[in-house]
């Protein structure tokens, strides 16, 4: 099975000088000069969970822009207002630069604040699915008064009329925002409002976060961690063992969030460079052979294989004759087609989906020659903790390019791999074991393939209660929110644009599943156990 591609990431939230932007495509602030017109203050308050509100604007005779940078008409989301200012040639890098702005900010009084998750994107007029879109989200203040891209897109690509953004000489250009009710990051408390501690993002980490939170939530390999044996005259930054085992001890007893950069040392990441060049698939396999690899000879030996391990069978079987050839394999996570797929059972539909070998794609059978044959996969077990990688990436041949497939994709709280009387499980299969599973986490990617953000809702109790680790911040979330909110595909909002119609409209969710965890229904009180100091090693028994 081929891996799916490693995808830009972006740290929205890291606070990068002007004069250091250039080469970065994360969201940024910037200095604005005010508005010639001040408009007065709103005073209506965000509300807690608002509807998205999108706006678009055409931008005609674009190539004839001699200003520097432009404001977009204003509007008004939550009852603020609000504006998006571009940079037709570049803030100062050869890339179209595009922020969202708080069009009032030099009339607001003092200690003014918004908090507002928002996306900008320059539509494709010629290939909708190619639309380039950044999502992201920021805490307003007259310091801080826009904040968006510097690095939106190449001005080659967007000023190239064959690539379908600049057509007629016109630009069109989204913007979708969301005014949430404002937090204090400084004073909010996870540890206090959850019960649970974040990690905090080095810069382009935050899939690693959401696969370590993942993990760390599952007691079970919490408990094999820490009884691998490490000694306090190790180097945590040279053993991964040691360095995962304080990280976990830190999730578990400190009151703040912890850092990982004694892990990412021991995995010899040790530059920005590092980061970007991995996701979670991959660091999930690298960790997993790693922690594998270590734990040979100890007294947690095969527990890796005992959580994730299952094993499919390949078979080609001769239609016309008696021959048959099977090749065993095992996995440690499935990747699923999303493209063309309604939802998980659809996928799995599609992975045993049997091939017919005819015509000039004959198999050639040992003593029988050229022969007619099917071939496909079945499953022989499942493991007790079943990972599932979503294909929204892929390789667009037309276009010589990566594109991420934000299609509706569904999946369920409980999964059962037994249905329509088990047509995934091979004939020879050990049936004994019921394959009923129940979701504990949903990976989530939010953004484009030019770059994005990844955060975990979790379930860490298999209780009815989701919560949403996003690097530091740990929030309670309800079941829509992790499951239906992250199907992905379309959502038909009012068109609310001054001067156009009100005929409702679709638009694309680009903050999707990527990852999902299930764990057996009947396993659930061997892997959900408790963990507690006497599991911990004296010598990590500091914060």
């Amino acid at each position: 099975m081929v891996t799916p591609p490693t995808v830009e990431q972006e740290d929205e939230e890291m606070l990068v000088p002007r004069q250091e932007a250039v080469d970065t495509d994360a969201a940024q602030p910037m200095e604005v000069v005010a508005q010639t017109e001040v408009v007065s203050t709103a005073e209506s308050q965000p509300v807690e969970d608002p509807q998205t509100s999108r706006f678009t604007w055409t931008i005609e005779n674009f190539t004839r822009f001699s200003e520097k940078k432009h404001y977009l008409e204003v509007f008004v989301v939550g009852g603020f207002k609000w504006s998006v200012l571009i940079f037709p040639k570049g803030n100062n890098v050869d890339h179209f630069s595009m922020y969202l702005d708080v069009a009032d900010s030099t009339s607001l009084p003092y200690g003014w604040s918004r908090y507002a998750q928002f996306s900008l994107a320059v539509v494709n007029q010629i290939q909708p699915e190619f639309t380039i879109r950044k999502e992201t989200q920021h805490q307003f203040n007259a310091r801080e008064s826009d904040w968006g891209f510097t690095s939106f897109m190449p001005l080659s690509e967007l000023y190239d009329a064959s690539r379908g953004y600049l057509v007629n000489d016109t630009v069109v250009v989204e913007a979708e925002v969301a005014v949430r009710r404002i937090v204090d990051y400084w004073t909010y408390d996870s540890k206090k409002e959850t019960g649970y501690v974040g990690l905090k993002n080095q810069g382009a980490t935050c899939y690693m976060n959401s696969l370590l939170q993942t993990l760390y939530h599952i007691p079970y390999f919490r408990k094999a961690v820490y009884h691998m044996p490490t000694t306090e005259n190790d180097i945590p930054s040279g053993s991964i063992p040691l360095a995962l085992q304080s990280l976990f001890y830190k999730l578990q007893y400190s009151d703040s969030s912890v850092a990982t950069k004694e892990l990412t040392k021991s995995f010899g990441w040790d530059t920005y460079d590092s980061f970007m060049q991995h996701d979670v698939q991959e660091l999930n396999r690298v960790l997993s052979e790693k922690l594998e690899d270590k734990m040979k000879g100890t007294v947690v030996e095969g527990t890796i294989e005992q959580l994730f391990e299952g094993h499919h069978i390949n078979y080609i079987e001769c239609i016309n004759v008696e021959h048959k050839s099977n090749r065993k394999e095992s996995f440690y996570d499935l990747q699923l087609d999303v493209k063309g797929c309604r939802d998980i059972y659809s996928s799995f539909d599609k992975y045993v989906e049997v091939e017919r070998l005819e015509g000039d794609n004959k198999y050639h059978a040992e003593n029988h020659g050229l022969q007619d044959a099917k071939k496909g996969v079945l499953f022989l077990d499942f493991p007790p903790v079943l990972q599932l990688q979503l294909k929204r990436f892929e390789y667009d041949y037309m276009r010589d390019s990566m594109v991420k497939i934000n299609d509706r994709y569904e999946f369920p709280l409980q999964l059962d791999l037994d249905r329509d009387g088990g047509k995934y499980i091979a004939p020879n299969a050990d049936r004994s074991t019921r394959n009923l599973y129940t979701l504990h986490s949903v990976l989530v990617h939010s953004g484009g393939v030019h770059g994005g953000h990844y955060y975990a809702f979790i379930r860490p109790t298999l209780s009815e209660q989701w919560y949403k680790f996003d690097d530091e911040r740990v929030t309670k979330e309800d079941a829509k929110k992790a499951l239906e909110e992250q199907y992905g595909g379309d959502e038909e909002l009012p068109q609310i644009n001054p001067g156009f119609n009100n005929a409702p409209f679709k638009f694309t969710k680009y903050s999707n599943a990527y990852m999902l965890v299930y764990i057996r229904e009947s396993a659930k009180e061997k892997i959900m156990c408790t963990v507690d100091e006497k599991d911990i090693a004296e010598h990590l028994r500091v914060c």
